[in-house]
């Protein structure tokens, strides 16, 4: 009896050994994939860490998803598990679940306005969740995939050219179900990506011979809010429009989209949007009457957005989409005015020295029945946050670009 419990036991250790001998070599090959696609600059061991990263993990192998510092920046590396894959049924037995991304500033990746033919809600999910900042002293977005941070380096270089600021983020590669909680990131992996994209911009950060760093990022990540909201309930980025009290009008906004403000970032945003109730009683009392306004045909068609660019993104600032053989439309620093083809508007102003862009774009047949209403709304915005930022050289469009004609254009009447 004794002989058999003893034979048992050494049959279970080996086994034993050999499991945890398999995990290992999994872990110790996860950890090499992961440096090797993304130059040692992504912390390993946070994005083995992550839900969808259990199984075998690999890399694309191919000039596009991984880092090569030499080969200059923005780049990015792409990460994929056989647990991802099993989770959501793939035939390969693996997926693409997590991205690693680094960049400089000056950049020229341009900054393009919101579409006033496009929606402001997430249609395809149910759910929509307007970024948030990470807090903590960084400048840092929180979105429903991922995290983005920025680090001023303006003693650093890339490929031998001199640089402003550095980002890095992190990202699960178009998260669902398996690994997301009513649409958005679990504490966990919200937690864990904010980790991995400090670490990265710190690890960049040393590379490009930067001085500063970023401090850790708070502990606890908070969830975010799902919007839209009511208007009456605006307490951050949309507190100006409460405060003015413009939804009482049946014309305006009665949904606010919104986030906590912080000066740090790069791109502050506040939406508003018109709910299904006062948008069809708008199309009913003043939509109806004109040629060519449609009614809203589904939530949030109707609506207004509002942007503040800072620094080197308020240098690149496009009025609209533009195919490569077109010339752009720039909003320019230390000027204002209305694109010549899109419900768009932008002002500027100086904040510490740095560029500022605001823009405004309305929803196109909204803005055909309330474009005027909204100068002073748009004037609203732009006080509110150039006070709050301590912004000076303020410069706002004519009001003439305001007038719309039967296309929805500046009508060109003086």
């Amino acid at each position: 009896m004794q002989k058999s419990v003893n034979v048992l036991l050494c049959l279970v250790a080996v086994a034993g050994i050999g499991w945890s001998g398999q995990v290992i070599w999994q872990v110790w090959e996860g950890r090499r994939q992961i440096n090797s696609a993304c130059a040692g600059l992504v912390p390993a061991g946070r994005v083995l860490a992550l839900s969808p990263a259990g199984g075998t993990v690999s890399h694309r192998v191919a000039d596009e998803g991984t880092i090569e510092l030499d080969a200059g920046l923005p780049q990015d590396c792409e990460i994929f598990s056989t647990e991802a894959g099993e989770k959501y049924g793939t035939h390969s037995g693996e997926r693409w679940f997590f991205t690693g991304a680094v960049g400089t500033e000056p950049g020229n990746k341009a900054v393009i306005a919101d579409d006033s033919v496009g929606d402001l809600l997430d249609l395809y999910s149910g759910h929509t969740y307007p970024a948030q900042p990470i807090g903590g002293g960084i400048a840092g977005l929180v979105t429903d995939s991922g995290v983005t941070v920025q680090l001023p380096c303006p003693e650093g270089k890339s490929a031998g050219a001199p640089i402003k600021a550095l980002w890095a983020s992190a990202a699960l590669m178009d998260p669902g179900p398996p690994f997301t909680e009513d649409g958005q990131l679990t504490a966990h992996d919200r937690n864990t990506l904010a980790e991995t994209a400090v670490l990265t911009a710190n690890n960049l950060a040393e590379r490009l011979g930067c001085a500063d760093r970023l401090p850790d990022p708070p502990d606890d990540i908070p969830a975010l809010a799902e919007g839209p909201t009511p208007a009456s309930r605006a307490d951050g980025t949309c507190a100006w429009y409460r405060r003015a009290g413009f939804a009482r009008g049946a014309q305006y906004a009665d949904q606010v989209l919104e986030s906590r403000t912080d000066d740090k970032l790069w791109d502050e945003q506040c939406g508003l949007v018109l709910s299904d109730t006062r948008a069809a009683d708008l199309w009913q009392t003043q939509g109806a009457k004109l040629d060519l306004v449609s009614p809203p045909s589904r939530p949030g068609r109707w609506f207004a957005s509002f942007h503040t660019h800072s620094g080197e993104d308020a240098k690149n600032v496009q009025l609209r989409s533009t195919r490569s053989d077109e010339a752009p439309e720039l909003a320019e620093p230390g000027k204002a005015g209305r694109s010549e083809e899109r419900t768009v508007w932008w002002a500027s102003s100086v904040c510490d020295g740095q560029p500022q862009i605001h823009t405004m774009t309305i929803g196109f047949d909204y803005a055909r029945i309330v474009t005027p209403a909204y100068e002073k709304v748009f004037r609203a915005y732009v006080r509110d946050v150039t006070k709050r930022r301590g912004c000076t050289d303020v410069e706002f469009p004519d009001s003439a670009t305001f007038r719309v004609g039967p296309d929805g254009r500046p009508d060109g009447r003086p």
